[in-house]
């Protein structure tokens, strides 16, 4: 569906976000970033030339708000097609209204399609040449990064401008216009503003509808004859719970998770708690949380404390028994445990060295050695030939042994940290390679008396 066709509807009767939406560039609030002067966007706005471009950023920041002012500002038809809802038909429909303005009232036309990020490749592609032709101006708006859905052809030809949340002061401002359509005749308190400022949590159409909602729920306290304060205890109560900008496979959710493991790795348990009861908060399952966390243990901590994962497991384990809410205590648990635990990534970076140097490497056959030799003609052939059981030598350690092909050399690619059990790790390996020096030391001067 599309905006083909316009019909005029009472501005009493629209929406107050509708009412709201700013007129002017200079009635916009926020994105002072992209809108200042000299700013990328109050730049393309006077230049006169509009061009193509992708708004990326949270919901209720603006998008389409800036969309429809640059249609204005360039005297343009504006077509607005939403990627949930339109089809390929709607984008021929669209281009046969670009093609008779063009034809018929020699006016450009900016074609603005909201979500873009839900139209698959095929949808995509279907207006990408009546954008390189220049039929019309394509204005993408987008809560998710448009490297990952924006087809490649497409992202090249526009400009990408990313639009922040609404801080609180923008909030307040915007605050102050809807109380004065809405709600002339109240004043609200500090504390009432506040309250409605951090469910709007930077989102300007949710603060609108906020304000909408608590008109509806004063007026039904006056037909009722109850009449109520306007005090944070009616606000909470006349306002649906107001989620936490969160999507549960989108930017944010990635962004959190991200967050979550950089502050475990960075042994901070404060903010690895913030971020863990963001997601939990948000609607994040708390069985992803639970994976997420075990893998934070093997790669962040590995040996340098071993019961670190032991802790994981267990928690996820009891997830799995208790469910929310109670079980999430056990995820909060592991997460601190793994924030103050000693850190070392020495295994996850031996792994990763090992499986690039094989992925690069030619196939090297097991020495002759260490293979195993279950039939006669392969004792005669040689296999298990000079095998050391290290069982049976001092300390259980073949010392001067290598158990890697003849032609390689010793990679080291383990390197155990300072830090924990690693510590001491470190000190056994140091002995056993000075007992390997002294080996092969001895070796050689046996050889050479010979």
């Amino acid at each position: 569906m599309s905006d083909l066709f316009t019909v005029k509807v009472p501005e009493a009767s629209q929406p107050l976000a509708e009412r709201l939406r700013p007129k002017t560039l200079d009635e916009v609030i926020g994105q002072r970033h992209l809108l200042g002067a000299g700013k990328p966007l109050a730049t393309a706005f006077h230049s006169g030339k509009p061009h193509s471009m992708i708004l990326w950023g949270p919901p209720g920041v603006g998008k389409t708000t800036l969309a429809r002012l640059m249609a204005e500002a360039f005297h343009a038809e504006f077509i607005a097609l939403s990627a949930v809802l339109s089809g390929v038909k709607d984008i021929r429909d669209a281009v046969v209204k670009a093609e008779n303005a063009q034809a018929q009232m020699e006016r450009s036309t900016i074609l603005f399609v909201d979500e873009v990020h839900r139209f698959n490749k095929a949808q995509q592609d279907a207006f990408l040449p009546h954008v390189e032709r220049g039929l019309f101006t394509f204005i993408g708006a987008t809560t998710e990064n448009p490297s990952f859905e924006v087809i490649g052809a497409l992202l090249s030809r526009s400009t990408v401008y990313v639009l922040q949340p609404l801080s609180a002061d923008e909030l307040s401002q915007l605050l102050d216009r809807a109380l004065a359509a809405a709600l002339p005749d109240h004043v609200l308190s500090e504390e009432v503003r506040q309250t409605l400022i951090a469910y709007a949590d930077g989102d300007g159409r949710r603060l609108i509808n906020l304000v909408e909602q608590l008109s509806v729920a004063l007026e039904d306290a006056a037909r009722q004859e109850k009449p109520a304060a306007l005090d944070v205890a009616f606000v909470e109560s006349a306002l649906a719970r107001s989620l936490r900008q969160f999507d549960k496979g989108g930017e944010a959710f990635y962004d959190q998770i991200s967050a979550l493991h950089k502050s475990v790795r960075g042994s901070h348990p404060d903010a690895a708690l913030y971020w863990l009861c963001r997601m939990l908060d948000g609607g994040a399952d708390p069985r992803y949380l639970a994976r997420r966390i075990v893998r934070m243990a093997w790669e962040d901590i590995g040996l340098a404390d071993p019961r670190a994962t032991q802790i994981v497991n267990a928690a996820a384990e009891t997830y799995e028994r208790l469910g929310s809410p109670e079980g999430e205590l056990a995820l909060v648990q592991a997460v601190i445990y793994l924030s103050v635990a000693p850190k070392s990534n020495a295994g996850y970076t031996a792994y990763s060295a090992a499986r690039a140097f094989i992925r690069n490497d030619k196939s090297r056959p097991v020495p002759m050695r260490l293979r195993n030799a279950p039939t006669r003609l392969m004792k005669e052939l040689g296999y298990g030939d000079e095998y050391r059981y290290a069982h049976n030598e001092e300390d259980a350690y073949a010392a001067g042994e290598t158990y890697l092909p003849d032609d390689m050399e010793e990679p080291n690619w383990y390197r155990p940290t300072s830090r924990g059990l690693e510590a001491k790790i470190a000190e056994k390996l140091a002995e056993l390679r000075r007992r390997d020096r002294e080996a092969g030391n001895k070796r050689q001067t046996t050889s050479g008396k010979k």
